[in-house]
């Protein structure tokens, strides 16, 4: 008689059963948006309006030009700022620099570049005294420009932390960090210069770590909406704008042609990341960088290598000038008065700007209240899923989790808004907390899970030979060794929150205003300070959930 087929063992059968219990809450929903966002290109009407309008080609070749310069930009920086500074002893600071740079929203950061430089912005007032004589604004292109430049500057300037954060999530992993470190040392014992050992030992190992962040930095870039309405072109605007215009239309054609758009979009998405992807595994990509050649030699002049470099030093320079001319630019802004050109300085201050916000508290709360109830549902599911997941299942629904970086946001709404119709919550806070969560998932995940996968499992055997549960050893020994990670995956979901605008907008129905829908808004308009407050006060949350991440994830001493 043939063998009988051996039962499935109990264990792993529970462990499958406790993930798809865990899959159903989030795939569910997942894929309910993602067949509204199909179901809403299907009229062929649609795609023929698509492809007679004449603002097409031009809003897709800009959408292309600003996504893929901007991306490109932001790689080869990130690139040169970890080669400058890791491993050095000046890492650590970089990394604590990160957490405030990612709390600046992107609007925000848009806004106060706008403030910096428009015609009548604060570097050309601090150009005129000397250099310009210019007693008006000139009527220069510099917010809006119709190269796309104001766009990608801001797209550079807030992907390079995020990189940054992505690598040092897994460079602060001890396991390896002292594995780089002691491989570096190795290649430099054998004739290897510094910089040449770092490109062929470190960052081939790095680089296949970073390619979900770096597709999403490309979607992203690609697909921007809020940062484009503020400071992108306008003649013509990105390819996203387009969309969301056309589906805010009254007129039902326009808003299928508009869910065309997102398609279409969706489509050069999808063939630029394959493209990306394929010229990364061509062989000359790394051929350079694992040529195997010693760096310098007794035939070549040695270079002298530049004092910040592996310190640290130059990153930091890199960094922080732009956010805090930025930042001083939104705070003075928001308490300005009477400030005519080309004076540097208002000429008088006023509160009247925090006086109105102070007036909205219902904004106020609507905006924490989204935040803080995303991120905590975002966390718990994801520490859920890394603890009771089979491994298996994580490596293959990855990309389903992740489908809120992959779709374009204007599709996004498009998908979250028909789910919330069905499910009876449309205009309502149960609705855009559902968008929010869904869309603060993928980062809290990605944020949690080098955490996770680096835990030494050899303190659960302890746990359990000193006879106590899994519950003890998640209580006692995980969690509290795991807080910092817990702790900054919870302010990420409460920064990605924060800067949600079309999902709020579009499944709230304008019915539920936060921060950011308010500063968005306001930038199109003349109320400067105002703007510049609710801009200030959309930094100022989640730099205080950081903070408090911060405080929560310190060392203990006893």
């Amino acid at each position: 008689m043939p063998p009988s087929p051996e039962p499935v063992k109990p264990k792993r059968a529970r462990a499958d059963l406790m993930a798809l219990a865990l899959l159903l809450p989030m795939a569910v929903p997942l894929l309910l948006t993602a067949w509204g966002a199909l179901t809403a290109a299907w009229h062929l009407e649609g795609w023929h309006d698509l492809a007679a309008d004449p603002q097409t080609l031009p809003a897709l070749a800009m959408t292309v030009w600003t996504g893929v310069l901007s991306s490109t930009l932001a790689f080869g920086l990130c690139a040169l700022l970890l080669q400058w500074s890791f491993p050095g002893p000046r890492w650590p600071e970089l990394v604590r620099v990160l957490s405030p740079l990612l709390a600046v929203p992107h609007a925000a950061f848009a806004i106060g570049l706008a403030f910096l430089l428009a015609p009548s912005g604060w570097l050309l007032r601090l150009l005129s005294p000397w250099a310009t004589g210019l007693e008006a604004p000139p009527p220069w292109p510099t917010t809006q420009d119709p190269w796309g430049l104001g766009l990608i500057m801001v797209l550079v300037a807030k992907e390079v932390p995020f990189l940054l954060w992505a690598a040092a999530t897994e460079l602060q992993r001890p396991d390896v960090a002292q594995r780089l470190a002691l491989e570096l040392q190795v290649a430099r014992s054998m004739g290897y210069s510094a910089r040449r050992a770092w490109w062929s030992v470190l960052w081939p190992q790095l680089l296949p770590r970073l390619h979900w962040p770096l597709l999403a930095v490309l979607i992203y870039s690609l697909t921007v909406v809020d940062m484009a309405l503020v400071i992108g072109p306008t003649s013509p605007p990105t390819f996203s704008v387009l969309a969301w215009q056309w589906l805010q239309d009254a007129d039902a054609a326009r808003n299928t042609q508009g869910a065309a758009a997102g398609w279409l979009l969706a489509s050069v998405v999808v063939l630029l990341a394959s493209l990306a992807w394929w010229l990364s595994k061509r062989p000359h990509w790394h051929a350079r960088c694992i040529s195997g050649q010693r760096g310098q030699t007794t035939s070549t002049p040695k270079l002298k290598p530049k004092p910040w470099q592996g310190q640290g030093q130059g990153s930091l320079w890199v960094l922080l000038p732009p956010y805090l001319a930025v930042m001083l630019a939104l705070a003075v802004g928001s308490v300005a008065g009477i400030w005519p050109f080309p004076a540097v300085w208002p000429q008088t201050l006023t509160l009247q700007a925090w006086a109105s916000v102070a007036s909205s508290a219902n904004t106020v709360w609507n905006t924490v209240s989204l935040a803080a109830s995303s991120a905590a549902v975002a966390l718990c599911w994801s520490v859920a899923w890394l603890e009771y997941a089979p491994k298996h299942w994580h490596s293959r629904l990855q990309r389903l989790i992740y489908l809120p970086l992959v779709l374009p946001p204007v599709l996004w709404v498009v998908g979250v808004h028909s789910l919330t119709l069905q499910l009876g919550w449309d205009s309502s806070w149960a609705g855009v907390a559902l968008a929010h969560t869904l869309s603060a998932t993928p980062y809290v995940l990605m944020a949690v899970s080098p955490a996770y996968s680096g835990f030494d499992a050899r303190l659960s055997h302890i746990t359990a030979s000193l006879g106590h549960g899994r519950w003890v050893f998640l209580w006692r020994v995980k969690w509290p060794l795991l807080r910092a990670a817990l702790a900054y995956g919870f302010a990420i979901g409460f920064a990605v929150s924060v800067t949600q605008y079309l999902p709020t907008l579009f499944v709230g129905a304008g019915r539920l205003g936060t921060v950011t829908t308010e500063a968005v808004t306001l930038a199109s308009g003349a109320q400067r300070s105002l703007t510049a407050a609710y801009a200030w006060l959309q930094w100022l949350l989640p730099v205080l959930v950081f903070a408090l991440a911060a405080w929560t994830g310190r060392p203990r001493r006893y």
